[in-house]
């Protein structure tokens, strides 16, 4: 788009261009380190720092504008708020040049990113999906800007901390299809209770056009409700017979992939997923019913969903040391659904005096009031799964998780941090071992879980560990 037009979308006005004409080539960025010959700089301004100030480093990489609220002696367009404008582009881009690109809209307190991985693995043609998490008013745009006049299908991801985030988020990019994978307790301290998260996770059904689709999990009893908000047609998805796409004959193997057979009203297939865990089974049963929606037979969704590998980072993201130790890295976000969900498939994996099960779990944040419930819960569901260790790291989060594994008449060892818990480790691990990191990402396991990659140098293993 040349600027004029850009200017136009965004009701903004041209500052130091002297030539209106230039055009946007690339996606937009919003960090300057990553501004490239054609690109758009999209300048923030932040808690930590203003985006405004790094406008000229953007224009000496190649950025042909930037987008702010004031001048900034370089190329730039000036509006009222860059947020918004932002915003105004990418549906101005969706309503324009990207009309004929079907919208896959995600939402769901967990599962949000390997649905998305897998959905966008089974779309035939071209596909641009939402990078990592980019979920929210700033990430969705710049997935937009990411596509181009030959991209098919265009599958972003929703989150939501309030009722009404996903609407604005519709009202950029209305859904052509909705998935809704569950309604759990993610961010139920912001929200208030279920209710409140089924109101707002409902939205992105609202959104679509009376010719879309609403793919619904059938085995949530909050999610099922929204049918009736579903201004077009209604498939779900689940365990149970009465879904719409159906997974039978589950079974795990000794790396906690699932494997299944897809039933639809087509037919059915045979289907073995890359990705670990038992949840990923209905995060995969999604993506079927997309598939089936865009006119791909059983057997070809199937195939698809074999193959299709993570591409999100730090989700279950399973390594083998040179010793043997698993490390397996879900560090990337924790609430009380997905940290059960991983618990269980750790379980899975790892049995046996030559094969134990080791569960890191740090704090679960917003969750509010229910805080303390909801950890005692988290331990007492640990020490359910007849887990061989369970060290709890952090505060009183970890000691509310340590109280409810010795209610359910389990062991946990505490550690005060993630340089403690890695001593503790060090010491305790031997080959054959299965490792879950988890923690929510404010706790930064990811850190420790990297750490973990590397077995402990052989003097640390002789002193147990210390540091």
């Amino acid at each position: 788009m040349p600027l004029t037009a850009v200017a136009e979308a965004v009701g903004g006005r041209l500052a130091d261009v002297l030539d209106p004409g230039v055009q946007v080539t690339e996606p937009a960025v919003f960090d300057s380190r990553e501004a490239g010959p054609g690109s758009l700089f999209v300048a923030l301004a932040g808690e930590r720092a203003d985006g405004h100030a790094f406008a000229e480093s953007a224009h000496n990489k190649g950025a042909v504008v930037a987008l702010v609220n004031r001048p900034v002696g370089v190329p730039a367009i000036v509006v009222d708020d860059v947020l918004q404008a932002f915003g105004a582009l990418a549906h101005t881009l969706l309503t324009g040049p990207l009309a004929a690109t079907r919208v896959v809209a995600i939402t769901g307190s967990a599962g949000k990113t390997s649905t998305k991985d897998f959905v966008s693995q089974v779309l035939p043609g071209s596909v641009v999906a939402t990078p990592q998490s980019f979920n929210n008013e700033i990430g969705l745009p710049l997935t937009v800007t990411m596509a181009d006049a030959t991209t098919d299908h265009l599958v972003l991801e929703m989150g939501a901390r309030h009722i009404g985030d996903i609407r604005a988020l519709t009202l950029v990019a209305p859904p052509d299809i909705s998935i809704v994978t569950n309604v759990g307790t993610a961010h139920i301290g912001e929200f208030g209770g279920r209710d409140n998260i089924a109101e707002a996770k409902g939205e992105i059904v609202e959104a679509l056009a009376p010719g879309g689709l609403a793919v619904l999990n059938a085995d949530d009893d909050y999610a099922q409700p929204m049918r009736e908000r579903a201004g077009g047609s209604v498939v779900t998805f689940g365990l149970g017979e009465d879904a719409d796409v159906r997974a039978t004959d589950l079974a795990t193997d000794a790396h906690g992939r699932a494997s299944f057979t897809l039933v639809t009203p087509e037919g059915s297939a045979p289907v073995r997923l890359r990705f670990v865990g038992g949840v990923q089974v209905h995060n995969s049963l999604a993506a079927a019913a997309v598939g089936r929606e865009v006119g791909l037979s059983p057997e070809g969704i199937a195939a698809h969903l074999s193959r299709a590998m993570p591409r999100s980072r730090w989700r279950m993201e399973s390594v083998t040391r040179a010793d043997g130790v698993t490390i397996v890295n879900d560090a990337y976000n924790a609430n009380p659904t997905s940290v059960r969900h991983a618990l269980e498939a750790l379980a899975s994996m790892a049995g046996g005096a030559e094969q134990r099960s080791v569960a890191v779990l740090g704090q679960m944040n917003e969750l509010g009031d229910d805080a303390r419930t909801a950890h005692e819960a988290i331990g007492r569901h640990a020490a359910a799964q007849g887990l061989d260790m369970i060290i709890l790291v952090g505060g009183d989060e970890a000691g509310w998780m340590r109280d409810g594994v010795l209610d359910a008449g389990g062991r946990a060892t505490w550690a005060p941090d993630q340089e403690a818990a890695l001593g503790l480790l060090h010491s305790a691990l031997r080959p054959g071992d299965v490792v879950l990191v988890k923690a929510s990402r404010g706790v930064q396991f990811q850190r420790l879980a990297e750490e973990l990659l590397n077995p402990a140098p052989p003097a640390e293993r002789l002193t147990g560990g210390s540091r």
